[in-house]
């Protein structure tokens, strides 16, 4: 399925403001595919992927919207998006503001770092790059298994 959004402004952070906004009960919605959380996400994260891997693609997640629903009703939720390097959940959030959400942001970065395309430098390090708390197992409630539009 593909997300049609019109021009969407996203607030966009760096990683160290994300944990800044976690600590004040902010939730962490990790929108990478489930093979890449299960390798380290920020620690309490929440993972519903935009993409799924399949067949060595990237795959749109078709529930995508209804498990974020799901998972977090009330359209103010407070949820900061995050991926590996910033692109996936910058979509993300546009998608997610798009629908209703009043209180998201996008973290720049991701978990491993956003590099610009023309020299490859690093340009925004990553949550794990700045040492913030990083988990490789998810809490129970919190994984894709768990969070999973069922049927």
């Amino acid at each position: 399925m593909a997300w049609y959004v019109g021009v969407v402004s996203v607030k966009r952070i760096e990683p160290d403001e994300a944990a800044g906004l976690l600590a004040e009960g902010w939730s962490y919605l990790d929108v990478r595919s489930v093979p890449e959380f299960g390798q380290g996400h920020p620690e309490g994260a929440y993972n519903i992927p935009i993409m799924h891997a399949a067949g060595g693609r990237m795959q749109a997640n078709p529930d995508f919207v209804v498990e974020v629903e799901s998972a977090f009703p009330p359209k103010d939720s407070r949820l900061v998006v995050g991926c590996k390097s910033g692109g996936r959940s910058l979509r993300a959030a546009e998608v997610l503001t798009g629908q209703g959400y009043t209180d998201i942001v996008d973290m720049r970065g991701g978990f491993g770092g956003e590099h610009d395309p023309q020299t490859g430098q690093v340009s925004c390090a990553g949550w794990q790059a700045r040492g913030l708390p990083v988990s490789a197992e998810a809490r129970a409630d919190r994984d894709y298994s768990a969070l999973k539009r069922e049927g």
